[in-house]
C-alpha cells in the first residue's frame, strides 16, 4: 500500500475519523483527529499505525498526562509534602477534579477517556518508532488560563473543577457530543470556556498553535521524520493543520511564547497593606485607650481569627494538634506574605496522620463520595488546606471590619 493509499484507507466506512494531511519541509503530516470517548477512535489509531506507513507517532499528550494514562501507580509515588510547601495544592485538587471527571465518563461509557493516545503511545513503544508528546505541559494550560481571568473568573474556573470532585451525577448528552467532537479540557470546563473566550484561547487555540510548533520542530536539521502521524482531538484538526501550513516563527520562539506566565509584583503590596492596617489598628488603639484599648483589639484579631480557621481544621477532620496549628498560624499568615494558615496546618495534618500508600491508589475512588473525603488520608489533608484558609480568610474580613469600627465607630 502507498503511503497516500494508506492515508485514503484511515478515512473509510462509517466511524471514519477526520484526517487533514500536510506536507512542509520535507515532511508529511497525517493529522488524524479523534474522539476522546470512542472506541471508533482507538480502532482509527491502531488500522493507521497498522499501515507501516509512519516513522513517527505524535500524540495530544504532555508526559504527566501521559504517565497518568500508562502508569495507575504514579499518583501513589507522589510527595504530598513537597506539594503543599511549593504552592501547587491548589493545581493539585484541579488535577483531581480532571480526573474525577475523567473517572466518570469511563464508568458512563465503558471506555477510559483518552484511550486511543493510550493505544498509540503503546503501539509505538512497542513496534519501535518514534513517539513525541507535542501537548503543551497541563498544569502551564491551567496557570495561563487562569492569569487571563479575574478574580470572579478564577473563582468559578476553580469551583468548576473542584465541584468536578464531589458531582456524581451522569454526564448529559451535550457533553458527550461535544467531547466526540472537541477536546478533553475544553469539556473538563464545562460550558465555562465556550462562553469565555480568554479561557478558550488558553485551552484550546494556544494548543493548536503550541502543537503546530513541536510538529515543525521535527522537520530541523539533524531530524529524521519524514512520515508523521498526528493523533490529536478533532476539535483541534483544523486550527493545527492551519498552523501547521502557514506559521513561520521558529518553534523554539512560539513554544517559549506559549510557556511564558505574567510575572507577579515581587511586592506583596496587599499583605503589606493588611499588615500596616492591622498593626496600625493596635497603635492606635494603645494611643488613644492605652494599653487596655490595644489588648483589647489585639486579642478580639486573634481569637477570632484563630478560632476561625481552627473551625475550618476540625470541620476537615484535622488531628488536634493540626487544629492547634492552624489556631496559632491563623492570626499571623494574613501578615506575613510568604505563609499561609491552610498550609501550616496542613503540612502538620500530613506529618501527623502520613498519608499511606493505599491512601493514594484509592484516593480517585475516595473523592467520589463525601464520607470518602474524610476517610481518605490525602484529601483530608486538602480539605485541611481549604478550610483552614477559608476559615481565616473569614477572620481576617470580620477582624478587620471591627478594627475599621474602632478607629472611625
Amino acid at each position: 500500500m502507498t503511503d497516500a493509499a494508506a492515508a485514503a484507507a484511515i478515512a473509510q466506512g462509517p466511524d471514519a475519523q477526520p484526517t487533514a494531511l500536510v506536507e512542509r519541509d520535507g515532511v508529511r503530516y497525517t493529522l488524524l483527529g479523534t474522539a476522546h470517548v470512542s472506541k471508533a477512535s482507538v480502532d482509527a489509531v491502531l488500522a493507521a499505525i497498522d499501515t507501516g506507513a509512519y516513522d513517527t507517532i505524535a500524540v495530544e499528550l504532555d508526559p504527566h498526562r501521559l504517565q497518568s494514562l500508562t502508569d495507575p501507580d504514579a499518583l501513589a509515588r507522589l510527595d504530598l509534602v513537597k506539594v503543599l510547601r511549593e504552592g501547587k495544592t491548589a493545581l493539585f485538587a484541579a488535577n483531581l477534579g480532571l480526573a474525577a471527571y475523567q473517572r466518570r465518563l469511563a464508568e458512563q461509557l465503558g471506555i477510559e477517556p483518552g484511550a486511543e493516545l493510550k493505544a498509540a503511545a503503546q503501539q509505538a513503544q512497542a513496534r519501535g518508532l518514534s513517539l513525541k508528546l507535542i501537548d503543551r505541559d497541563v498544569g502551564l494550560t491551567f496557570k495561563r488560563a487562569s492569569q487571563r481571568l479575574g478574580w470572579w473568573g478564577r473563582a468559578k474556573l476553580v469551583a468548576g473543577l473542584v465541584g468536578a470532585l464531589f458531582v456524581d451525577e451522569k454526564i448529559g448528552e451535550d457533553e458527550i457530543e461535544k467531547l466526540k467532537q472537541g477536546d478533553l479540557l475544553e469539556a473538563s470546563f464545562g460550558e465555562f470556556a465556550g462562553e469565555n473566550p480568554a479561557l478558550y484561547a488558553a485551552v484550546i487555540a494556544e494548543r493548536d498553535r503550541y502543537m503546530a510548533a513541536n510538529l515543525r520542530e521535527l522537520a530541523l536539521p539533524g531530524g529524521d521524520a519524514r512520515e508523521v502521524l498526528a493523533i490529536v482531538g478533532a476539535g483541534h484538526l483544523s486550527g493545527l493543520a492551519r498552523h501547521l501550513r502557514e506559521d513561520d516563527v521558529a518553534p523554539a520562539i512560539v513554544r517559549a511564547d506559549l510557556e511564558a506566565l505574567e510575572e507577579k509584583s515581587s511586592f506583596p503590596w496587599f499583605t503589606m497593606l493588611l499588615a500596616v492596617f492591622v498593626l496600625g489598628g493596635f497603635a492606635w488603639g494603645f494611643w488613644q485607650g492605652g494599653i487596655d484599648v490595644a489588648a483589647e483589639l489585639m486579642l478580639y484579631w486573634v481569637l477570632l481569627t484563630g478560632a476561625l480557621g481552627a473551625i475550618g481544621c476540625a470541620a476537615a477532620g484535622g488531628h488536634p494538634l493540626s487544629i492547634l496549628a492552624a489556631f496559632v498560624a491563623s492570626p499571623v499568615t494574613p501578615l506575613h506574605p510568604a505563609l499561609a494558615s491552610g498550609t501550616i496546618s496542613a503540612l502538620v495534618e500530613a506529618w501527623v496522620r502520613k498519608p499511606t500508600y493505599g491512601d493514594f491508589l484509592s484516593l480517585r475512588d475516595d473523592v467520589a463520595t463525601l464520607k470518602g473525603w474524610w476517610r481518605n488520608r490525602v484529601a483530608r489533608v486538602l480539605l485541611n488546606f481549604f478550610l483552614t484558609s477559608l476559615g481565616t480568610a473569614i477572620g481576617v474580613w470580620l477582624g478587620g471590619a471591627k478594627l475599621l469600627r474602632a478607629l472611625f465607630g
